[in-house]
């Protein structure tokens, strides 16, 4: 199973970008997926999820003005980033509960994507 992201980039204050993860391989379903993320020296925290069913959760940093979603259908996770500021400047790492053909689920992490939020 690989997870591919992609969507980061520069963008300046204020400004929106759009992340995304589709999961493929060998996948029966998915369970939550979801977005982290993580500044040099720190450690990998929580930005928002999705669970199977559409509930969300957020980082209390980032309510009101990020969107977790997901197609079921593609096996992709979104994240619609607005207002967008300099401390949101890091790695967007992408994260999937995949059940596979076995019955047994795993948790897989894409490559990362940098965001940069800068003027």
């Amino acid at each position: 199973v690989q997870l591919q992201a992609s969507g980061g980039g520069l963008v300046q204050p204020g400004g929106s970008l759009r992340l995304s993860c589709a999961a493929s391989g060998s996948i029966f379903s998915i369970n939550a997926m979801g977005w982290y993320r993580q500044a040099p020296g720190k450690q990998r925290e929580l930005v928002a999820t999705v669970t199977s069913g559409g509930s969300t959760n957020y980082a209390d940093s980032v309510k009101g003005r990020f969107t977790i979603s997901r197609d079921n259908a593609k096996n992709t996770v979104y994240l619609q980033m607005n207002s967008l500021k300099p401390e949101d400047t890091t790695v967007y790492y992408c994260n999937a509960g995949v059940r596979d053909f076995l019955g047994r689920t795993v948790q897989y992490w894409g490559q990362g994507t940098l965001v940069t939020v800068s003027s």
